[in-house]
């Protein structure tokens, strides 16, 4: 066991793995082949949530509209072109109970090579078909993470393909974090950013370019109280996993790693929760006022703004609105056939 002086150093290395820098060469080398998505403002929901009432103003970054449906792309695509072509001649796996799979086989069919992806047998049907559309394969396992991390390890120990890790990786983090470069060439004016947390990589990129390029700028992360790891960790500064994340938001269910703890416990400014009662209403929402798709782990963040769990007074507040693949078969609000 690690005695807390070690575990503090190992923290404060795993930080200083990825800086602004690293998040800035991430842009140049994949803003080329990634979309940039647009930020949307609905007067409508700054009513409902109480926003303009307090003198605030929401905008919504739109990565559920990049070409896979999610922001996923930039780390995915990031880690796989910072690697020489002879590192890649066996190809990629990754593990993935959805978009991190998509991305990581949109980005390898960008450099001609294969991908795998290894994924639970109770994931989406849809999910599984957009890894296949993109030209990956899909290897499917039991629904826990020793399984997937176990079927990922044999693929590379007989194939030589590179593991991508969906989450705990520096170019993984440094490619998620170029949705902050954007967004403030998009929007300077802001001045707080509501996110999504699951294990931690776009919390982690995005709030280390926030402040290396605006240090006064709050970085909020939002989990669902099901899967409150990041809540928990974040605030006893002690990292603790949730063994059964219970939560629709299935894209939310990972739990942080030691790096991305670091980095979180670091740069963003706090981390709150929601009750999964609130995320329905969230997510249809924001279908009805902004006209567009986004999964039930989008609207976690524009679910604390419903609850008022924030007092955002007199600011201009970004929601990165991170996917949108919905299995339009099984919409949460959909009645049952008869």
């Amino acid at each position: 066991m690690q005695s807390s002086d070690t575990a503090v150093a190992a923290a404060a290395t795993a930080a200083a793995e990825v800086s602004a820098a690293d998040v800035r060469a991430a842009y140049q080398r994949i803003r080329a082949a990634i979309r940039r998505t647009p930020v949307l403002e609905s007067t409508q929901i700054n009513v409902e949530s109480g926003a303009a009432a307090r003198g605030a103003r929401l905008y919504f970054k739109c990565e559920n509209l990049q070409e896979i449906g999610a922001f996923k792309a930039r780390g995915a695509a990031n880690a796989i072109w910072t690697l020489a072509p002879e590192a890649l001649r066996a190809g990629v796996v990754t593990h993935s109970s959805g978009n991190h799979g998509t991305a990581v086989a949109w980005a390898a069919r960008q450099r001609g090579v294969s991908a795998r992806v290894v994924m639970p047998r109770n994931s989406s049907a849809a999910k599984q078909a957009a890894v296949r559309r993109y030209g990956g394969e899909v290897l499917l396992c039991e629904s826990t993470l020793a399984a997937r991390e176990a079927m990922a390890a044999e693929v590379v120990a007989t194939t030589g393909a590179v593991f991508i890790h969906p989450y705990d990786d520096a170019r993984v983090i440094a490619g998620q974090g170029t949705i902050m470069l954007e967004l403030l060439e998009q929007l300077p004016e802001v001045d707080c950013v509501l996110l999504p947390v699951g294990g931690g990589g776009l919390a982690s990129g995005v709030a280390v370019a926030a402040k290396a390029l605006r240090p006064q700028m709050h970085v909020i992360g939002v989990e669902p109280a099901g899967a409150d790891d990041a809540n928990r960790s974040f605030h006893s500064g002690v990292l603790s996993g949730v063994s059964h994340p219970q939560t629709m938001a299935d894209g939310l269910r990972a739990s942080l790693s030691a790096r991305t703890f670091a980095l979180i416990r670091r740069y963003v400014d706090d981390v709150v929760t929601v009750q999964e009662e609130t995320l329905v209403p969230a997510m249809r929402s924001l279908w009805i006022n902004l006209h567009v798709l986004v999964e039930v782990s989008s609207a976690v963040p524009y679910a604390a703004l419903l609850e008022r769990r924030l007092q955002l007074r007199q600011a201009h507040v970004a929601v990165i609105l991170t996917g949108g693949n919905v299995d339009l078969d099984a919409l949460p609000w959909a009645q049952p056939q008869r």
